[in-house]
């Protein structure tokens, strides 16, 4: 065979909550030919908790390296068996993580965690996305940027999240000062893992993605970078020292970091100098894995839910409230890329599992699957039960993590199917809200692209989806689509493609199946939507003025008249 007709691979490397994925793909049709798994050893689950603090969520940075390497080794092994495939094919790498997930690191950029003098203090491990300790600090920032002439929220939504990094950080100088101190910068997992595996780790000049730096940092272009040190100083003085180290200038993921170094090449059986494509989030490779452009909205569902789309950035757009983050750059170069998410999906569905439902639906194997077996008998409205998605907070429109979960319509005869089904219909209502904030400020959504564990596995959620959001629900054809988003970013920065687009064309495509709306159930959903928006303002908004004394009246009007209809058909 030819040098000139060779197959050629890019591996995507895919940093979950629990574990991380390495993913090899043929860069000339999106072919996936092996991909590994490692679970996180620390912790639960891979995550670091807190028997005193329910909101604190950090994680090992020991395990993100050695994840790198044994995944990477798995999947190589794999690919070599019966295939084309030699490590002398690989041409680029892309690497996509969760976030913001910020890790205090020394001088030489290791995290603080792998020295000893730290190893049992949680302050100084990564602080995961969903640590939700900084709270208070969160809601300061969003005081203090709204009092003054600071535009600094105006790009992500107008409140900032105690999910992102400047109010960790900020939660760490107030509560672990002996780790703030110690640390010469903050580094944000995106960063880390490409700085790691090329020998980029300088706190000061490694290279920062736009995706990290523009949805959860506050750095855009109109200002300059980041926020500047008298408002940073206004929060606490200690936080101008990490805005110093921090690299002035930002990068988009068809950039290169560096070349994979000898040492870590040697480890995972490739040539060295193989280039890595800059870090972003899971949700925008994800994004990109899925086939987005403008129009389309993809979401990701898994514990939580992102919700990513683009906008080209020769066309106004105007600043969406609630939103986390209108980023140039961030998801495909040339266009905004534009976030909002839920955030818990998979998660509520798997706290009711494992805290509420009865043993009779576990005892013949998956919970999951008994329920969804049981609740797909059950008509729109049937149930009487009516549920707020907010089970770990609001991520999107309200931005508020001090908001908590809500089931309204139970009476002695509910079923724990009707409660999953009334949960799942929740998440879909949330997911309607955030296409309703979008397209009232002139976001068309066109399609939904879906992808994650739920969207492939679970028809059911898919339908519900369907019919409450009225729009037809794609899945995409990758069931890895952040892998594959990273890996398309590995065959740009390896040469295979010119763009990211042009790699999209040939790497990404949705399934055949595609759910349709059901008029009849568009209908009652469209009513249910309704209550669903009072009690979403009277419990999420301070400003609601009408009451919410019909909703349970109107649920039970609902149900009779279904269970009429019901019987009527029969």
């Amino acid at each position: 065979m030819s040098e000139s007709i060779k197959k050629q691979y890019a591996i995507g490397v895919d940093y979950g909550t629990n574990s991380v994925r390495a993913l090899i793909v043929d860069v000339s049709n999106g072919a996936e030919i092996a991909s590994a798994v490692f679970d996180y050893p620390s912790g639960e689950q891979g995550i670091l908790l807190d028997a005193k603090d329910p909101h604190l969520a950090r994680q090992n940075p020991a395990d993100y390296i050695e994840g790198f390497y044994a995944s990477v080794v798995s999947a190589i092994e794999q690919a070599a068996v019966g295939s084309e495939f030699t490590p002398e094919s690989v041409i680029g790498i892309g690497v996509d993580t969760t976030g913001s997930t910020p890790m205090p690191v020394d001088r030489d950029g290791l995290p603080l965690s792998m020295n000893p003098e730290f190893e049992d203090d949680l302050a100084a491990y990564a602080w995961l996305w969903k640590d939700h300790t900084s709270a208070s600090e969160a809601a300061e920032i969003t005081a203090r940027a709204s009092a003054g002439d600071e535009v600094y929220l105006d790009k992500c939504g107008g409140v900032y999240s105690s999910e992102w990094f400047w109010a960790k950080i900020l939660r760490c100088k107030r509560t672990s000062p002996r780790v703030f101190e110690a640390a010469y910068g903050w580094v944000e997992l995106a960063d880390f893992v490409p700085g790691f595996i090329t020998g980029n780790l300088d706190p000061a000049n490694i290279p920062r993605g736009i995706c990290a730096a523009g949805h959860k940092a506050m750095f855009h272009p109109d200002w300059g970078g980041l926020p500047n040190a008298a408002f940073l100083n206004q929060l606490d003085a200690g936080l101008a020292k990490v805005a110093e180290h921090y690299r002035a200038n930002t990068s988009t993921c068809d950039e290169t970091v560096g070349g994979l170094t000898e040492a870590v090449a040697k480890r995972v059986g490739l040539p060295s100098g193989i280039p890595v494509a800059v870090g972003a989030f899971d949700a925008h490779m994800g994004a990109v894995g899925a086939g987005v452009k403008p129009g389309t909205l993809v979401k990701i569902m898994g514990t939580s839910t992102c919700d990513i789309t683009v906008w080209p950035m020769d066309q106004p757009l105007t600043d969406i409230p609630g939103v986390c983050g209108i980023v140039p750059g961030s998801v495909l170069p040339r266009m905004y890329g534009l976030e909002a998410g839920q955030s818990a999906v998979g998660d509520i569905f798997n706290w009711f599992v494992r805290q509420l439902v009865p043993g009779n639906h576990s005892a013949t194997g998956d919970p999951h699957v008994s329920l969804t077996r049981e609740a797909e008998k059950l008509r729109p409205g049937e149930s009487g039960l009516l549920a707020l998605d907010w089970n770990n907070g609001n991520r999107t429109v309200l931005v508020d993590p001090l908001l908590s979960g809500l089931v309204v319509g139970q009476t002695l005869h509910t079923t724990a199917a009707e409660m999953y089904r009334a949960l799942v219909e929740a998440t879909a209502f949330g997911a309607l809200t955030i296409i309703n904030r979008f397209e009232s400020y002139g976001v068309k959504i066109e399609e939904v692209v879906n992808c994650g564990g739920i969207a492939e596995k679970n028809p059911m959620v898919m339908q519900i989806y369907a019919d409450v959001c009225n729009r037809p629900m794609k899945i995409s054809r990758s069931a890895q689509t952040c892998a594959l988003g990273a890996a398309i970013f590995g065959s740009v920065v390896g040469g295979a493609h010119p763009t990211v687009e042009s790699a999209q064309q040939k790497m990404t495509g949705t399934k055949e199946t595609v759910f349709y709306p059901r008029e009849s159930a568009v209908q009652v959903y469209a009513e249910l939507y309704r209550l669903y928006e009072q009690l979403h303002d009277a419990f999420g908004t301070s400003d609601s003025t009408g009451g919410i004394d019909n909703v349970m009246k109107d649920l039970i009007a609902i149900r009779r008249r279904v269970s009429e209809d019901a019987s009527e058909s029969c």
